[in-house]
């Protein structure tokens, strides 16, 4: 009976009710319905102070500097430097592709809108020369996993939040797989484009001077990521002070420096702050309360206990887990799956002496793996909706792509030094 409202989660979800109506209505299910102890308007009132956290406010912030990011001229910035960098590369216009998903990383943090921004710029650009549609939609949706992976991210913010560990270190444990991702994902493209005779983007490598000179056109818009992540590393501001501060300087950068940034600007921008925020910390809040009912019938505790009754060695259950979120993602949108099943699994792995901000970084790898795995991707259904390639092509296409995302996972997983020397070093 315990875990009714659990079924009654992932029932709901898959009947295309919103993840976050999906969980409040369970546990307003379990408290009003089972015998719990528990007066529903307490419930309800946990949902009311769920939002009364300081670092909730890191959340509107870093969307708006997403979004003010996106209309200062940035992200163009950041894509010549991408063609300057490996536009001679074989199939240069993927490898451009894959390059500035990792740049956007620090700007939009969102897999869903770098996906829809590069199918709306690169995709029709690649098709005119001589890239099949299905190829493109395929790299541009693989490429997309990057993006929340490089810092700043907000998985990374409401993974930090729920398993309560620094924001600042689980900024910095991204930049390192994020760079294994685009390189496996860069082979990859490089083995294909060989095979199909994809030619570069451009007739030769960019000389010296060119990519000096493009490096210093574009450097505002390469200098703000780190920028933030000194800022947090020395102490000058918290992770919420980050966003203002993010949000300061990139319009800055957009009025003075690129001079793209208007008082036009600023309706779709405050639309897009409202949208994304209003999403995000509603299912927070949500899954904070489905989290007064998991501590409450101690299911953490439980589920613990029974994993670890199949093993105790912690590369055994990093395994386990990894084919189990793999296959979750297939069916459960990334931030839903974050939200229901970090709560659960950060007891067990933290009882096994993994570290949390480790173990994040695998859990956030995973479902964005799993937003580009058929059948429910999340960037799969994005980038197919706009660049109108059919589902069942693109699926054909992204295969490779999903391995060499795989392999970049089992390196993040197995080699946790990797994942945790800059976080060490803070």
């Amino acid at each position: 009976m315990a875990y009714i409202p659990v079924i009654l989660v992932f029932l709901l979800y898959f009947t295309g009710i919103p993840i976050a109506f999906a969980l409040f209505g369970a546990s307003i299910f379990y408290f009003t319905f089972f015998d719990a102890g528990m007066p529903p308007d307490l419930v309800l009132q946990q949902f009311i102070t769920a939002t009364a956290s300081f670092p909730l406010l890191a959340i509107p912030f870093f969307v708006m500097a997403g979004s003010v990011m996106n209309y200062s001229g940035i992200s163009t910035k950041l894509m010549q430097m991408a063609e300057v960098l490996t536009g001679h590369m074989t199939g240069g216009m993927a490898q451009v592709n894959v390059v500035l998903s990792t740049m956007m990383g620090g700007v939009s943090g969102s897999a869903n809108a770098d996906a829809a921004m590069q199918s709306k710029i690169l995709v029709p650009q690649m098709v005119k020369r001589g890239y099949s549609a299905s190829f493109s939609s395929a790299i541009t949706a693989a490429s997309s996993a990057i993006s929340p992976v490089i810092p700043p991210g907000i998985t990374m913010i409401i993974y930090a939040l729920i398993a309560q560990v620094s924001v600042g270190e689980m900024f910095a444990a991204g930049y390192v797989p994020g760079m294994i991702m685009a390189l496996s994902l860069m082979v990859t493209v490089t083995i294909i484009a060989k095979k199909r005779n994809y030619k570069p983007s451009r007739d030769k490598r960019a000389s010296g001077k060119e990519i000096f000179l493009q490096f210093v056109d574009s450097s505002w818009s390469l200098m703000l990521p780190f920028g933030i992540i000194l800022g947090l590393r020395f102490g000058i501001f918290t992770p919420t002070e980050a966003g203002a501060m993010a949000v300061l300087a990139s319009a800055l950068i957009g009025i003075f420096i690129y001079k793209e940034l208007t008082f036009a600007h600023i309706k779709p921008i405050l639309l897009d702050t409202i949208y994304g925020t209003g999403t995000v910390v509603l299912i927070i809040v949500s899954a904070s309360v489905f989290g007064y009912y998991l501590n409450w019938e101690r299911i953490p505790q439980l589920l613990t206990e029974q994993l670890l009754l199949m093993t105790d060695n912690k590369w055994v259950m990093l395994g386990v887990l990894n084919v189990f979120l793999l296959c979750i993602g297939m069916f459960l949108e990334g931030g839903a799956a974050l939200i229901i099943l970090a709560p659960l699994l950060v007891p067990v792995v933290v009882h096994l002496g993994v570290d949390p901000v480790h173990f994040g970084m695998i859990i956030i790898v995973n479902i964005m793996i799993g937003g580009v795995t058929p059948p429910f991707g999340s960037m799969m259904f994005t980038t197919c909706s706009v660049t109108k390639v059919p589902v069942g092509d693109f699926v054909k296409e992204i295969w490779p792509f999903i391995i060499a995302l795989i392999f970049s996972l089992l390196v993040i997983t197995y080699f946790p030094s990797l994942v945790l020397f800059l976080p060490n070093l803070m």
